[in-house]
């Protein structure tokens, strides 16, 4: 952690297009060696190849994006306010304020993306991108190609010529060495994608710190989806695309549809056999490793054995402990209300249908809900319209709403928001996915009245990046006219 902080108090002074070819670099050398990055991550992660390859895309896509970002160098929100010497009473003084990068961070590869959200991942990627120096903690399910990936970052550092250490990689198992680097005093951020108990383990431990430190914690969800009548009875394709979203990846998503909360009326009784239907002739799949699969297992058991909870569609089991097979239960909302446990996330090709006799008890249900990453609500125009006050009650639990889709295929780009109330994340206010994701490792600072030969080119008269800047109040790429 030294050397991170070392090599941070030279980064953080490198300019942000010095930075993006670093980035650049950093993608380029994931693509010319993509064969062997696909190959090592298939075998590690039991991931289809095409899903790897659009890992590869992901990955380096989130790069070029964030090199583009800091590039054109608009995102550090440069402000200046002018002084005024002849202000009465007093005089005005001159501030300027910008967004600074915050120092080491650590970040925990994950183990459902070996590639988007690891090594090189969207959040390395974030946080080198705003200036902060990182140490990755490789994820034990694909060390290989963690280690691989590690290796073409390096090799960037040298040809960008990057400080050394502004990346470290990180390769133990044990939870201890995670502790360690979390608790030590020069880590100043920390960025992880897993479970509720790991993130909240790593939130602890930073708040006991004697400084405490913020840690970026996505912790999973249930993405609960709304069913109005209307749209049960209306969209024909509603039951494949449901299953398609609760199968993809052997539901291994965080943002995996396992709430589906659906009103009595006409046409659902044939909804959900149709829904069943297709869930029963899916295949069951290996899960990303052993462990993944057996906690499936247990936490699907659990769930079946809770009062009121039966099976609706269920796949037969593999026969290896490794496969996951799909399985949908269904409850009544009493019961579900009844029920904190059954608003936990089961991670794998699981979803449980909530069925609820009248309006009320849909409003209530989704009352109930802890803070999710995403909600979805299928409806007619006017059905929208009706349930207004449902919808508003949905958007106040999650980080995204997504009207008459699936949650499933989080697009990458500065709109997206991946996050959520807790327990879906550690800070709702910030997303881990696209480039706004770069505004959890910055601070904002000021400068009063300093000397224009001290303050960065940002906030500099002569504005010589040609950044967009709020000067006064007014946003403008203008030099400031100094009167004299």
């Amino acid at each position: 952690m030294l050397h991170a902080a070392q090599a941070f108090d030279q980064y953080r002074h490198i300019d942000g297009k010095r930075r993006a070819a670093f980035l650049h670099a950093i993608a380029d050398g994931i693509q010319t060696d993509t064969e062997t990055i696909v190959k090592l991550a298939q075998e590690e992660s039991n991931l289809p190849g095409a899903r790897v390859q659009g890992e590869v895309g992901r990955t380096t896509g989130q790069l070029r994006a964030f090199a583009e970002l800091i590039s054109a160098g608009h995102w550090v929100q440069a402000t200046i306010d002018n002084g005024d010497a002849s202000r009465k009473p007093l005089p005005k003084p001159d501030l300027r304020k910008m967004l600074v990068p915050v120092g080491p961070i650590v970040v925990f590869g994950a183990s459902n993306f070996p590639l988007a959200f690891s090594t090189a991942g969207g959040d390395t990627a974030s946080a080198l991108a705003a200036g902060c120096s990182v140490i990755v903690k490789s994820h034990p399910a694909h060390p290989r190609t963690s280690a691989k990936v590690a290796e073409v970052i390096k090799t960037a550092m040298i040809e960008s010529g990057m400080p050394p250490f502004v990346f470290q990689h990180v390769e133990d198992s044990s939870i201890e060495v995670g502790q360690q680097l979390v608790r030590h005093p020069l880590t100043k951020g920390v960025a992880f994608t897993g479970s509720r108990q790991g993130g909240m383990a790593l939130f602890e431990l930073a708040a006991q710190r004697t400084e405490p430190i913020p840690v970026f914690a996505e912790m999973g969800s249930v993405n609960p989806i709304v069913l109005l009548p209307e749209s049960i009875r209306t969209h024909k394709e509603l039951p494949k695309l449901l299953a398609a979203s609760v199968l993809q990846g052997v539901g291994q998503f965080c943002t995996n549809p396992g709430l589906i909360l659906a009103l009595k009326g006409e046409g659902l009784d044939k909804f959900l056999d149709e829904f069943a239907a297709e869930i029963r002739i899916s295949v069951p799949a290996k899960m990303l490793h052993p462990g993944i699969a057996k906690n499936y297992s247990i936490l699907k058991n659990n769930a079946l054995g809770q009062p009121g909870v039966s099976v609706l569609a269920a796949v037969d089991e593999a026969g290896d402990a490794s496969f996951g097979a799909a399985t949908v239960a269904i409850v009544s909302a009493r019961d579900f209300i009844n029920n904190p446990h059954l608003s936990e996330e089961i991670f794998g090709p699981f979803s449980l249908v909530v069925m609820s006799e009248n309006a009320k008890e849909l409003d209530e249900i989704v009352k109930v809900l802890p803070g999710q990453l995403t909600g979805s609500f299928f409806g007619t125009p006017n059905e929208i319209q009706a349930y207004d006050a449902l919808a508003k009650e949905l958007q106040k639990r999650c980080g995204r709403m997504i009207f008459n889709g699936v949650p499933t295929g989080v697009e990458v780009c500065k709109a997206m928001h991946h996050g959520g109330p807790f327990p879906a994340t550690t800070d709702a206010r910030f997303t881990s996915v696209g480039t706004d994701a770069i505004y959890r490792f910055a601070r904002p600072f000021s400068f009063q009245n300093a000397p224009e030969s001290w303050l960065p080119p940002e906030l500099q008269n002569e504005n010589p990046l040609r950044i967009l800047r709020c000067v006064d109040n007014e946003w403008t790429f203008s030099e400031v006219m100094v009167v004299n």
